[in-house]
């Protein structure tokens, strides 16, 4: 800043300037402050109420903000050569301003260009016109592993081949926007933007409050809306479809489905039937007519495009071509995003819409065509060289993307000879200087190199611009810094008005109509994933509580050798719990398949319940390493039996009763049946030990109750009464089958109106059996044999519902 307003803003004297250290770099266009060093005018406001904070306060909350995100379980895959690896969101705490006028001039600009591409790849993959007339390359276009020759001549469903589209933005030194990426693809980040709002705003909601921020809700809103109505021609179902957990944006993904209400999917979720893409369901197949795609083209189907794709659908390029079904974006856009394209556009431009373009893209050279060939090598130490064919930008690129005056005189050499031996597979790219935009490091602002992301989505209006989006912003002065992959961080952007907006909500008007969807659409994939999390997690319940028993009497006695403690060492030790030691590896690997059973299923979990079950597994690995056996080992067993039931009951009192539901609840119920069944054939055989009953009324947390209801000493009817036989007991047996009987009854129809299912069947048969037995029915070897008749109707459950 110039040093006359280091010290005062507006007039007003500071202590403590943000910006006093804050030094634009020459040549570069920096958003915060003008070439004089004084703050622009849609940051005058924003800096004066930061420096009213002061650092203290802006610490706390940004602090606040990261807290947030944590708390939200933000992340991004990174890959690198450890593998991959969840980052935390690197938030970068300072929005983006920029003035709403300057915003609707991006806006005309890249709604242009949204036309434009929609008619580039109406004509590549129809009439061939630019071809025909040399415009475009036929060899450029066939070479491109983003050219899908399955699809060619296939018109979507929708009537479009565009429905939303992301653009990387750089501001140049001459102060206009250039257009550096084209996203049209799977365009991805749509969700993390809104994280970066959400965050932004826990920590400046009071200066939020007082701008004239454009909301970002309504941009969504109008995109679902659109993708229903889309949906409700074909008479079928809206879906995103992921390539699965392991992909870097996962989060966004499943985030974003529960943020619309849309379903996620995998594509083995989805089948073709007599030429409609399905999805399997607990209630059978149901037709899907929009298909938001996630994944790469390529991959979406190995019958017709890669076959070795383990995340595609066979059939569903026939789907499309049969116009059962919409691809949102169409398969095939990626050639968009083709870097070497970029050089041919203004000419299409002027050839299809007699337009220049108003955002043009960062100069671009094609090094298959002889006078460009010659321009690029004849400048080469201001170019950017790199594959013609790649899809990614410049400064995402790896090494084989190289800067010529960064080139030692022997490489240099070598990539020269190359080019002129194949130009057609090089591009030549002026390179990018970037805006520079503030990031707050150590009490000050500083700047740093960003690019802008604007997403587009197509309505029945036409194109609507997401009122912001978020920038990438380097941690260093380094452009191919701002890459996430490289460390880079990301940033709201705020669109700022002079004028109150309006506070758009995905919430529907007053005068909206609804209609509220039926049970029974759970992917049958989902449904197996929340059965298992209800299993894992009981299991992991009933392993604790025995644990928990067993360490109490350890600590009395330091007799691990102790009958009753030899036995219960004895009756886990099949499971692969070793109480040796005081965490089991045995529990840990129990609680991490819950873990990995929610992350199959993110877009069905609340925040908090996500929250709660990391904290759950970050607890009892931080425990396998502090905690000793006895008394130590029991106090931690009680820390996570608490946040057990902190987690069972959020999602019991949270979760809406429909079919999802049910099948939690299922899983829970079977386990527990299960493992009470085996626990009592244990404890309760003829020859157990001294204090095994009472050990089973600990374990079953029956001990207080055991004392109303039976004015005895705890005697093996009793015991096997209470937790076997009363119905009315949460613990017992019986009641467990009470409950499967009750919710496999409510689960959907298998093979028509009026039939049973066979697990319904089964259940009712077992329910009835038990509940006419006398405590001496109830041998060890009746328990065991119940727990296995408990377990079996898993099997039929499976084969009714996850098939």
């Amino acid at each position: 800043m110039a040093k006359g307003n280091q010290k005062k803003l507006r007039g007003k004297p500071l202590t403590h300037s943000l910006l006093e250290h804050y030094q634009p770099i020459d040549g570069v266009v920096d958003e915060m402050v003008d070439a004089s060093g004084s703050p622009r005018p849609v940051w005058q406001d924003f800096i004066e109420a930061l420096e009213e904070l002061g650092p203290e306060k802006l610490g706390q909350r940004f602090a606040r903000a990261d807290q947030y995100l944590r708390d939200a379980g933000v992340y991004y895959r990174v890959y690198d050569k450890a593998g991959a690896n969840e980052r935390e969101w690197p938030l970068a705490h300072v929005p983006l301003l920029i003035e709403e006028k300057e915003w609707a001039d991006i806006s005309a600009g890249l709604v242009q260009r949204a036309d434009l591409f929609e008619e580039i790849l109406a004509d590549i993959y129809g009439s061939n016109r630019l071809i025909d007339k040399g415009i475009l390359p036929a060899g450029l276009i066939a070479a491109s592993p983003e050219y899908l020759r399955p699809v060619v001549g296939v018109r979507p469903a929708s009537g479009h081949f565009l429905h939303m589209l992301a653009f990387e933005l750089g501001r140049g030194p001459d102060g206009r926007w250039w257009v550096l990426g084209d996203r049209t693809q799977a365009p991805s980040g749509a969700g993390f933007a809104l994280e970066n709002r959400v965050a932004t705003t826990r920590a400046l909601s009071d200066i939020y409050g007082e701008m004239h921020v454009h909301r970002l809700a309504g941009f969504f809103r109008r995109f679902r809306d659109a993708l229903i109505g889309m949906a409700k021609v074909s008479g079928g179902r809206v879906a995103i479809l992921t390539p699965g957990p392991l992909n870097e944006t996962y989060y966004e993904h499943a985030y974003i489905a529960r943020y619309l209400g849309i379903m996620l999917l995998e594509g083995e979720d989805l089948t073709v039937s007599v030429g409609r893409l399905m999805v399997r369901t607990v209630s059978g197949l149901k037709p899907v007519g929009v298909l938001w795609r996630r994944l790469d083209a390529a991959f979406a189907d190995p019958l017709e495009l890669r076959p070795d794709s383990q995340i595609g659908t066979p059939g569903l390029v026939e789907a499309i071509r049969r116009g059962a079904v919409s691809a949102v974006n169409a398969l095939g856009s990626g050639l968009l995003e083709t870097r070497a394209l970029q050089s041919f556009l203004p000419r299409i431009a002027r050839e299809l819409r007699g337009e220049e373009l108003l955002l043009p893209s960062v100069a671009t050279w094609w090094c298959g065509q002889e006078s460009e060939r010659r321009h690029v090598l004849a400048n080469f130490d201001r170019m950017v060289v790199g594959p013609a064919l790649s899809t990614r930008l410049a400064f995402e690129d790896d090494d084989s993307t190289r800067l010529g005056s960064t080139l030692s005189d022997e490489d240099r050499a070598e990539l020269v000879a190359r080019i002129e031996r194949d130009g057609g597979s090089f591009v030549g790219q002026e390179a990018v200087t970037l805006s520079t935009t503030p990031v707050y490091i150590g009490g000050w602002l500083e700047p740093r190199p960003a690019s802008l992301r604007v997403y587009l989505a197509r309505t029945p209006e036409g194109w609507t611009v997401m009122p912001g989006g978020f920038a990438r912003v380097g941690f260093s002065l380094d452009p191919t810094a701002i890459a996430m992959q490289r460390g880079g961080q990301a940033a709201d952007v705020w669109v700022v008005s002079d004028r109150p907006v309006e506070r758009e909500t995905l919430l529907p008007q007053e005068h909206d109509s609804f209609t509220r969807t039926m049970p029974g659409s759970l992917p049958s994939r989902a449904a197996e994933n929340l059965t298992w999390l209800g299993r894992y997690i009981e299991r992991s319940e009933d392993t604790v509580r025995i644990l928990r028993a067993y360490h109490v009497r350890l600590a009395e006695t330091s007799d691990p050798e102790m009958p009753l403690l030899a036995d219960i060492r004895d009756y886990l030790e099949p499971f692969g719990i070793d109480v040796d030691s005081a965490i089991p590896l045995g529990l840990i690997s129990t609680l991490d398949s819950a873990v990995y059973s929610a992350g199959q299923i993110r877009d069905r979990f609340s925040p908090d319940g996500w929250l709660a079950l990391k904290d759950l597994s970050k607890t009892i690995h931080q425990f396998a390493t502090t905690v000793a056996p006895g008394d130590d080992a029991t106090r931690a067993m009680t820390v996570i039996l608490r946040k057990l039931a902190g987690f069972s009951g959020l999602l019991h009192e949270n979760m809406y009763r429909f079919t999802g539901w049910r099948f939690l609840e299922i899983g829970r119920r079977l386990e527990r049946g299960i493992q009470i069944a085996r626990t009592l054939a244990c404890l309760t055989r003829t020859g157990a030990p001294d204090g095994a009953l009472d050990m089973m009324l600990e374990i079953g947390d029956s001990v207080m109750t055991h004392r109303r209801q039976y004015p005895v000493q705890a005697g093996r009817r009793t015991v096997i009464d209470l937790l076997a036989l009363d119905p009315l007991n949460p613990r017992s047996i019986l009641f467990q089958l009470e409950r499967l009987k009750a919710e496999i009854g409510l689960l959907p129809t298998v093979g028509g109106e009026g039939h049973m299912s066979p697990a319904a069947k089964e259940i009712l048969q077992l329910n009835t059996a038990i509940a006419v037995m006398e405590p001496s029915d109830m041998t060890a070897n009746a328990l065991d044999d119940l727990a296995g008749e408990i377990g079996g109707l898993y099997n039929s459950l499976a084969k009714a519902y996850f098939g």
